[in-house]
């Protein structure tokens, strides 16, 4: 029996290995790659994905599943070969109901997007975007179409980020959100407006660099395993846990540059902290997305954001920029930092108004596949949604519909997540105060390796080897809950704006 699960791992690592090449080509198309690439790249990503997939669904899988049957039964449930078979027999079974051709035309259709994206945004066109996302909104459908009916067409693509969960609990979650956060954003109005006027100015994009690499290289960003890169949308992404890429977009205008790389380290602290017995396997990637979007939401907001952290390292930034911070005080630029206004751009949304950038994406994303909202409606759905939620009413499609990537691909089910993120980056954070003590005092004398290494012990070593739902009842004891995020929202607005926001 182990022959045969050395086999299966062996298969394993070689789909493992195309996925990871695959991926490579991807990180490069974003980073490196000359614009004249993009045709040949789509090819090129569409092949290693349909080879890829091939493997994974070939009958020889199927058939060491099926002599494996029951040999999981024999070991303990947290065990590397009894999680490695759960987690390959569930990929395996989801799998096989979606024709390798569509998963190669998926990608073929998302690296074509990617570059339509860019157009569009460049020229501020939607209409070189909307034949793609067209096409892309077939295959989605089609792609649905693979599994049983569910419930609800939107849990296939959910399922695909965020195993197991419904969209209903999304729905209900998302319900809590509102009602807290819609009120608390018109007190927080009422409180009066907040000097932010130390984050604009010029902030040399060099010298960003060398102040971002100092913060994440005391937070565990190592050279030999880490680098940085500039794109266009920031992201992270791991060829293993000893090669983590992360990306950023750095302004010389302003400083949410900076926030974008803590926000990508946590991605990355992830992927580097999975147990290495995981690598070449299906366990050697984070769990859930959410999970995922609450490390990133953690290292931007609760460390990132945090006065202690800044005690810290405030000194740094105004050797950098001494001419901007030398007279301005640690507690202003803290306050500015945290300041409470509704923004165009997700990407710089200050808390608060965060959650509502995500909600307005998720329930278009609904409407658009449920056939409420038409494509090339969306874009009067997307300004219409801003003003009903944050007032604000896009000047263009590039701060509007076109301003995040997620959907040059159709990338539907995945921005849930990072409001989900929030909620759950809370609940970690509360159970590691509880351990660790007063990380404050940790934060302010640049001691981050204990909160490092408690994400580590309760949370990134484990991978996949447990669902996203067993993995947060082992961490805090409970399921998904926004309570406590809210309430770390109240208490930390009550702290910087005034009890009568709180």
């Amino acid at each position: 029996m182990n022959a045969r699960f050395d086999q299966l791992r062996r298969l394993l690592g070689e789909v493992h290995d195309l996925e990871k090449a695959a991926g490579l080509l991807a990180w490069d198309e974003e980073t490196k790659m000359p614009p004249g690439g993009a045709q040949a790249r789509a090819e090129q990503r569409a092949t290693l994905n349909r080879i890829a997939h091939e493997l994974q669904t070939a009958p020889e899988l199927g058939a060491l599943f099926d002599e494996l049957q029951g040999f999981d039964d024999e070991l303990a449930y947290d065990s590397f070969e009894a999680s490695l078979l759960r987690v390959a027999r569930r990929d395996y079974e989801k799998a096989t109901r979606v024709p390798s051709e569509l998963r190669a035309e998926l990608t073929r259709a998302s690296s074509l997007g990617y570059r339509a994206w860019l157009a569009a945004r460049e020229q501020e066109d939607y209409a070189i975007l909307l034949p793609h996302l067209e096409h892309q909104l077939e295959l989605r459908r089609e792609y649905i179409a693979c599994f049983d009916p569910p419930d609800d067409p939107y849990d296939v693509l959910l399922d695909d980020y965020e195993p197991g969960m419904k969209t209903e609990e999304v729905e209900t979650i998302f319900d809590q959100l509102k009602a807290a956060l819609l009120p608390m954003l018109r007190a927080i109005a009422d409180a009066g407006p907040v000097d932010d006027s130390c984050l604009h100015g010029h902030f040399p994009r060099q010298a960003q660099r060398r102040f971002s690499l100092g913060v994440l290289e005391r937070w565990g960003m190592d050279r030999e395993s880490w680098r940085l890169d500039r794109t266009v949308h920031p992201f992270a992404t791991s060829m293993s846990s000893s090669d983590i890429r992360l990306t950023t977009n750095l302004h010389d205008d302003s400083l949410h540059g900076v926030l974008s790389c803590l926000h990508e380290f946590g991605h990355g602290l992830y992927e580097r902290q999975v147990d290495p017995a995981y690598d070449r396997t299906p366990l050697g990637h984070g769990v859930s997305a959410a999970f995922h979007e609450s490390q990133s939401r953690m290292w931007e907001n609760l460390v990132g954001r945090n006065l202690s952290t800044w005690k810290f390292f405030y000194p740094a930034l105004q050797a950098e920029f001494p001419d901007h911070f030398a007279r301005v005080p640690l507690e202003t630029f803290h306050r500015a930092l945290n300041k409470v206004q509704p923004s165009l751009r997700r990407v710089d949304a200050d808390e608060v108004t965060y959650c509502l950038h995500i909600i307005l994406r998720f329930e278009l994303e609904r409407d658009v596949l449920y056939g409420n909202v038409t494509l090339r409606e969306l874009p009067e759905a997307f300004n219409a949604k801003m003003g009903e939620y944050l007032q604000l009413q896009p000047p263009d499609v590039s701060r509007g519909v076109l301003q995040d990537v997620h959907w040059s691909d159709m990338s539907f089910g995945y921005f849930p997540t990072y409001a989900l993120g929030n909620v759950v980056s809370v609940q970690l954070w509360q159970r590691a105060l509880a351990d660790l003590g007063d990380l404050d005092e940790q934060f302010e004398r640049g001691e981050f390796a204990p909160l490092r290494e408690w994400l580590r012990e309760h949370v990134h070593r484990y991978g996949r080897a447990f669902t996203p739902q067993e993995l947060l009842q082992r961490a805090v004891g409970g399921g998904m809950d926004p309570g406590p995020y809210l309430g770390y929202l109240e208490r930390k607005l009550g702290e910087l704006f005034g009890a009568a926001v709180a």
